[in-house]
């Protein structure tokens, strides 16, 4: 139910293929470099990584090439002749050592001092999270290198629950990757971006450095989708207490992933889906200085509703400003509709005007 009929990769597809110069301009492909963190086991054998926990971080980095002239957010990705006008492709790969990692992202850190960190969700394999996140970098066309955080979910539609407990146990692996790159003085935002259950391990892992406060200065924290029970949130919140640059999010009330993943946790509401229309909702968005945006009006490409995350990417620019501290007001706090142009705007309920989109 949570999984598409498309064949998912094998770990085949990241391994580096030399590809032949396109004859137009126009058909150049977008090149793409990612950082990888990883706590799942390698796969010596077919060259990934499985479901397994390790007990140590592997660091890689990856450059891609991205089809240009993509309409959607989907992913081709590479057969054994490589077509780059249409595929996805792994074109450089290394293993990095701990420190190297640093400075290749220290050295990807965009102009303003903020560096990304993606955290997938459940059912995903590590290619898979991969190749999203060169989707994503690629669409959203912020400079520097993302970094992807790849837990050991199981990567199966019946490993919900082993998952969950991969993503609690991984806690601290992400919170080494924050504490590192923070504490350089480059670094001054550091965007955790969760989505789904990555949202649940991204508030776990802030639950944990609630009491740095040189580091929860850094944060800015945007759960996309967050498969996280509503009282479970509620407490995490309290536990963190308010950060400097509020939290923000991304929801959608047709969410049938979600609905399913409050199916199994016996019925119980999930925070990506808050109806932002209902007055209690953005009451407690005011009162807990949140940001909850309904991004309903993206499109989604997985027939769930659940990865309009993937589509956003190309508005990438304008929420990272939003996200990086230079909009953190007050009044940037509450309940806003995304529109479809590539706005976020307040709910009708509380006009507060514009706060980040197309001029």
């Amino acid at each position: 139910m949570l999984a598409g009929c498309a064949t998912r990769p094998s770990p085949d597809v990241l391994k580096p293929v030399h590809l032949s110069q396109p004859t137009h301009a126009e058909k150049t492909p977008v090149s793409v470099k990612v950082l990888v963190a990883t706590n799942r086991t390698p796969d010596s054998i077919r060259g990934g990584f499985g479901s397994a926990w390790a007990d140590n971080l592997t660091y890689e980095q990856y450059a891609f090439s991205v089809p240009p002239g993509r309409k959607d957010t989907a992913i081709t990705y590479p057969t054994s002749r490589p077509d780059p006008e249409r595929q996805f492709a792994v074109i450089k790969r290394k293993q990095l050592a701990k420190d190297a990692f640093v400075e290749e992202a220290l050295r990807s850190t965009q102009s303003d001092g903020t560096i990304g960190i993606f955290v997938h969700g459940y059912n995903y394999s590590y290619q898979e999270a991969l190749f999203r996140t060169a989707q994503i970098a690629a669409d959203a066309n912020i400079p520097g290198s993302p970094i992807l955080f790849s837990w050991p979910s199981a990567a199966a539609v019946a490993g919900y629950v082993a998952d969950r407990d991969a993503a609690l146990s991984s806690r601290s692996d992400l919170d080494s990757i924050v504490t590192s790159l923070s504490a350089s003085g480059k670094v001054k935002r550091v965007v955790l971006f969760g989505h789904s259950m990555g949202g649940f391990l991204v508030m776990e892992t802030v639950r944990q450095l609630e009491h740095r406060d040189d580091l929860i200065g850094k944060l800015a924290v945007i759960l996309a989708a967050p498969d996280i029970d509503v009282d479970v949130f509620r407490s995490q919140l309290k536990d963190i207490g308010r950060m400097p640059i509020p939290i923000s999010l991304l929801v959608s009330k047709d969410d049938r992933a979600l609905v399913a993943s409050s199916f199994i946790a016996g019925e119980r509401a999930r925070i990506g889906r808050l109806d932002i229309d209902d007055p209690v909702i953005r009451e407690a968005a005011l009162k807990e200085r949140l940001r909850v945006i309904d991004i309903t009006s993206i499109q989604a490409s997985d027939g769930l509703g659940h990865d309009r995350y993937a589509s956003l990417a190309k508005f990438g620019a304008q929420l990272a400003s939003f996200e990086s501290g230079r909009r953190s007001t007050a009044g940037d706090v509450g309940a806003y509709v995304f529109d479809a142009a590539g706005a976020a705007v307040a709910s009708p309920f509380r006009l507060a005007g514009r706060v980040v989109g197309s001029q």
